[in-house]
């Protein structure tokens, strides 16, 4: 009797072995399946990204009657023949000074609007007033209204008071980054105990020094992905550069950009314009590819509060 209690007992622990096991095979297939159609979509989104980064280099490469002749995947030998007619091109536009002009209010715009913002987001997480909640709400309502909203009369503003043609009146305005402050606030309330910003201050700390020596080495990730997404956005940057830098010696390179598409294409050379665009887009290429690891390292470092 015994013996056979036992042996019922074996089979029925094979049948669950093997029923387990099979499902086991089932969501290992399903999981496979779902991998590979998962590397498919990303294989082919980065192959459209990719494609037209390649066909603007190839573009670049061919002279203006290669381009006249039709498309092509080949680069042509005309890259460098390009690159040299469009640095001592200074017709339309200086492509030499643009770069200098969307260099300077991308790099200050991008270091002042971090810091600052930052500044910002440390006031009204650190210390507690009487409008603290509405304050920050005011802030983040801002990210609601469109910028050309805004701009029209600040523009309207800079023409009655003559102050177009200044760098500073694109890099100052750039501080109030509502967006900017909104990711600084989050990774402050995720990464910085308020015990540290006490515990400096019973140590005789002043304020500023509190901040900028203990908070900003906290926030170095934020700060790394907000400075390069800064730069880029200012660098990237044609509606009000378009509007209030209208002075040749002024502008940047896509407002120069833009008065070359405009120009007249029968005696407009392609390459040159091609190359043209190959080199606003060159730099910001050159910052995500050399810092990716930052900007992943920026995105997700608030994601976990520790």
């Amino acid at each position: 009797m015994e013996n056979s209690i036992d042996n019922e007992v074996v089979k029925k622990s094979k049948k669950v072995d093997s029923t387990g096991s099979k499902e086991n095979r089932n969501a290992k297939i399903k999981l496979t399946i779902q991998r590979v159609f998962v590397y498919m979509f990303l294989i082919i989104l980065t192959f459209i990204c990719l494609f037209f980064f390649y066909l603007l280099f190839v573009n670049a490469t061919r002279s203006h009657a290669e381009l006249q002749a039709g498309f092509t995947l080949i680069p042509s030998t005309h890259f460098f023949e390009n690159f040299k007619k469009l640095w001592n091109y200074t017709d339309v536009a200086d492509i030499k000074l643009g770069l200098l002009n969307s260099f300077i209010i991308a790099s200050l715009s991008a270091i002042l609007t971090t810091y600052f913002s930052a500044l910002c987001a440390y006031g009204i997480y650190a210390y507690d007033f009487k409008f603290k909640k509405a304050a920050e709400t005011f802030i983040l309502a801002i990210m609601m209204i469109p910028s050309q909203v805004s701009s029209v009369g600040f523009v309207q503003i800079c023409n009655e008071l003559g102050w177009k043609n200044q760098f500073w009146v694109l890099i100052i305005p750039s501080i109030a980054a509502p967006a900017t402050f909104f990711y600084m606030i989050q990774h402050l309330r995720a990464t910085l105990p308020l015990e540290l910003v006490e515990a400096s201050r019973m140590d005789g700390s002043n304020e500023f020094m509190t901040f900028n020596r203990i908070v900003l080495p906290v926030m170095k990730p934020a700060l790394a992905v907000q400075l390069i997404f800064s730069f880029v956005a200012s660098w990237n940057n044609l509606y009000l550069p378009t509007l209030l830098l209208t002075d040749k010696s002024k502008r940047t390179l896509p407002t120069m950009l833009s008065l070359l598409r405009s120009a007249d294409f029968s005696k407009m050379d392609m390459g040159l314009i091609y190359m043209a665009i190959f080199v606003s887009i060159f730099p910001v290429l050159i910052v995500y590819i050399f810092l990716s690891k930052s900007i992943i390292k920026g995105v997700t470092s608030g994601s976990v509060k520790g």
